[in-house]
């Protein structure tokens, strides 16, 4: 993992771990036990998958970068129908409290969105390559080729 993919990884994690927490602290002011068990699991849940859907997304960008936009919008869709799935499977459960667990994991996936999306607008990633040293001149001025030229 490269320097800016485990800054934007942590830089999305530690503001989720702290909402978390707050949502911990209040479903169990309000809920009780069941409450802090609910959104325990559900910030964790959250968390995990928008984590691990950034590490597939960097790898992707960096192994297979035609692919990237396509695989951010199939990336989401799968967070989407992953975050459901569980939604609907733990509608009914008696483990915890659903309510705690549902705006807990509301919460973390916000968080980690509005932390991800901050991040990527702080971060200082190249969009053109610069030019390797040896195609320029002492001076730092540009080698001119004559027109129609293969260089």
């Amino acid at each position: 993992m490269q320097s800016n993919d485990a800054r934007t990884l942590l830089s999305c994690a530690a503001p989720t771990a702290v909402a978390g927490v707050v949502a911990v602290a209040v479903s169990a002011v309000v809920a009780g036990g069941k409450g802090a068990l609910g959104a325990t699991f559900g910030a964790l849940l959250g968390a995990a998958v928008m984590a691990t859907g950034l590490i597939v997304l960097e790898r992707t960008a960096k192994h297979l970068p035609q692919l990237f936009q396509m695989m951010g919008l199939v990336l989401y869709m799968a967070q989407f129908l992953l975050v459901a799935v569980a939604l609907a499977v733990f509608r009914d459960t008696t483990l915890f409290s659903t309510k705690a667990f549902g705006v807990a994991l509301l919460v973390a996936v916000l968080v980690w969105i509005a932390a991800q999306t901050r991040a990527h607008m702080k971060a200082k990633i190249l969009y053109v390559q610069p030019e390797a040293e040896d195609e320029r001149k002492p001076g730092g001025a540009k080698k001119s080729a004559p027109a129609g030229s293969a260089s």
